[in-house]
Parts: structure tokens; sequence; C-alpha cells
């Protein structure tokens, strides 16, 4: 019986990066051996058992045939002939198919070490082609790498447009596919994600609606780089690391996808045009509820915030209660930032000011202090105090607009 530290850990270890968390394979044992040690059985596909001290996840070697689509369509083989170089010939790139013994040596049989100094991400074996999700996974490390300087090798590239072409990304389910978009998204650089998938030919297959989006044109005064799949990647980059805003950020603009040929460039409506867009790849992807009322909310509300300054207080009261900011300034929050990384993910524009976020954070508050107390004490209720209220929120507004000078604004 003998014990591999793999995968993750190895690699970051040699790229001089934080190690997170470990795996480890072990080798010439079995299910009863592991159970007798006092490791803890946690894996429903394969054998994984967790270490009774650190927890860590330990598995067994293993080797798996495929036997049918998508993500679980496999026959996993784990007993104590399995190798040690079999268990890291079944895994996607070479960077992640290294090992590391108790003495600490590497253990390198795919040339994963030499990938690395290369900044490649290359595939192990043509097995990676029998399983799908390996497409957004290499789309993934792209995005996590790219500024360290790596790309992916042109036979891996080829070898995912073969997988896309034979119609296996078709076959991953919605949890899968989510994940690996969720954790995507917060990596260093989103885009690159986008790229990638888009490269490979999966962006038409897991989100036709983004990708239509590249080749269409906008107004270059409003948009200089006028290409709007472009101001999708450029928007990613200006988010902050957060998936909720950055999951917003990538499907705001959808409804320009489906503008007339003929009106182009303009794009008159694409917000309302948009939304049923965004709730479809919501539901199918099966996207958190709190994370698709953000979406929804930035696709229908990113030019009043763009307007702010233009806009009526009865118009800033009713999209503080559309986007439920008053009970919700969290949500809201994240609405600003998502609608700023909007502004500034323009050819040029990403150092441009916009007040517009602290504007309406002051019309929030604002809103937000009016109290229900003196309404109630004037006899108001039901109806009537609701409407009360809400005057008295637009009263509150307005003060708020008049210490603003909207030719200070970049609007």
């Amino acid at each position: 019986m003998k014990i591999y530290l793999v995968g993750g850990a190895v690699r970051d270890r040699l790229l001089g990066r934080p190690v997170h968390e470990r795996d480890w394979v072990v080798v010439g044992a079995t299910e009863e051996d592991m159970r007798t040690r006092g490791f803890t059985p946690v894996g429903r596909d394969f054998p994984v058992f967790l270490h009774p001290d650190t927890s860590e996840e330990y598995a067994l070697a293993r080797t798996e045939r495929k036997s049918g689509h998508g993500y679980g369509g496999f026959t996993v083989h784990a007993a104590p002939d399995v190798t040690l170089e079999q268990d890291l010939m079944r895994r996607d790139l070479t960077i992640n198919a290294m090992a590391e013994d108790d003495n600490g040596d590497l253990i390198d049989p795919y040339n994963g070490r030499a990938d690395l100094d290369a900044r490649l991400l290359r595939h192990v074996s043509p097995a990676f082609a029998e399983d799908p999700l390996r497409v957004l996974r290499v789309a993934r490390f792209a995005a996590r790498y790219h500024h360290l300087g790596f790309r992916v090798a042109g036979e891996t590239m080829a070898l995912m447009r073969e997988m896309v072409d034979a119609g296996e990304v078709e076959h991953l389910v919605p949890e899968r596919v989510w994940k690996e978009v969720s954790r995507a998204l917060t990596e260093q650089d989103p885009d690159v994600f986008v790229n990638v998938l888009r490269e490979c030919g999966a962006l038409k297959v897991l989100l036709p609606e983004v990708d239509r989006l590249f080749g269409v044109p906008q107004p270059p005064k409003h948009h200089p780089e006028v290409d709007t799949g472009d101001h999708i990647l450029l928007a990613l980059r200006a988010a902050p690391a957060r998936l909720e805003v950055r999951f917003a950020v990538l499907v705001h603009d959808l409804g320009k996808g489906i503008t007339p040929e003929e009106v182009l460039p303009s794009h008159r409506g694409h917000e309302r045009a948009g939304l049923p867009l965004v709730r479809d790849v919501c539901k199918r992807w099966r996207v958190p509820r709190q994370l698709t009322a953000l979406a929804a909310g930035v696709c229908e509300y990113h030019l009043h915030c763009h307007r702010a300054f233009e806009l009526r207080p009865q118009t800033l009261m009713k999209m503080l209660r559309a986007l439920d900011a008053l009970r919700r300034p969290e949500r809201f929050e994240d609405f600003l930032l998502a609608c700023e990384a909007d502004a500034r993910g323009r050819e040029g524009l990403a150092d441009r000011d916009y007040p517009q976020p602290d504007f309406l954070r002051a019309v929030r508050a604002a809103a937000d202090e009016v109290s229900v107390q003196p309404l109630l004490e004037q006899g108001y209720e039901g109806a009537e105090l609701g409407a009360a209220l809400d005057r008295a929120r637009i009263d509150a507004i307005a003060a708020v607009k008049e210490e603003y000078d909207p030719k200070d604004a970049d609007a």
C-alpha cells in the first residue's frame, strides 16, 4: 500500500502558488483496507475516503472505461493491481497528472512539468475525449492561469472541437455545467473562459444567447469597441470577482443578440427584450434564485443606472421598488457594481468617471430613511398609507437630486 499526493496540490506547488487542498491516491489497497485503518467512505461513483484525522480525500487508484454519454457515462475499476501511472493517465491535463511520493520526489510520467514550464494546457491521452466536462475544465484553467502566460495546446483545442462536433457537450447535465461556469466566472480572467469556449464551439451549444452577440454592432459613440461580444468580455474584465456580479454582467445585454438587423447598430428596447433570454438561461442552467433575480434586474435596469441623473424622482423610486433595493441593499450594491462594470467595459473607457453609483446609493439611503411612524400618526392606513409613504420617499429623493449636478455625470 503506497500513498501519493496528486493533482492540483503538486501543480500549484511547482507554480509557487498557495495550496489550499490536497488530494491523495492510494495504490495497492482495497476498500476494506481503508475502512480497517479508520478511513470513512464518501465516494458515490468511485472509492473515495476521508482521512480520520485530516479529513483530506484519499481515492483508490482506478481506471475508467467509457460506457455512455456525458460526464457520468463511465465504468470505474478500482483494485490493488491498478498502478499510479494508470490512475494518472485518466486525468485531464498533463499539469494535473503529476504526483509526489512520501519523500517529496516528483512522479511525472506524462511530462506535466515540461508543460508547466512551457505554459501549456495539454491533454494527457485520447481518453480526454470521453468526458465532455473537460472542455469546460480546460476553459476554466485557461481563465485561472492566463495571467501566468498559459494557453491551450493546439492539439487539445482541436480535440475539444471534435468533441463539440460529435455532440458530446450536449449531454452534460445542467448542474455540472453551472458548477464549472460559476467557478470560472470567479477566476482572474473570466473573459478567457468565454473565449476558449467560443473558439472550440462549445459556447454556441451551452450559451448560444452570448455566442450570437459576437459580430453584433453597437453605436461607436457609446461603444468604441463596437462589437457587442467584445463589450461583454471587456465588462467581465472590469467586474469585481463576485459570482453574482459577473454572471449578471455576462447576460445583461442578451437582448442585443435579437435586435432586427435593419435597425442596427441601434438597440432601443434591448433591456426588456433580453429579459426572457436571461430567464431561459437561468432556468436551463438551474441558476440559484438570488442570482437570477440580480441578473434580471441588471438586464432590465442597467440603462436606468447609466442615466440616473436624467431620471425623475418618481422613476428612481420605481426602479428602487422593482429592484427591491430597500429590503435587499446587498443585492442593490451588486446591481450597482454590475452597471459600473458595464460602463467601464468599453474600449478606452475602463478608467472613465462614473459617479452614478454614489448618487444612487444616496438616493436609496434617503428613501430608506423615511419613517412610516409620522404617517401613521396622521391617520394614514392601508393603501393610502402606502401611497403617502411613496410620496414621502419621492420627496426625499428629489432633495438628494437637487444636491447633485448632472453636468458632472458621464451619463
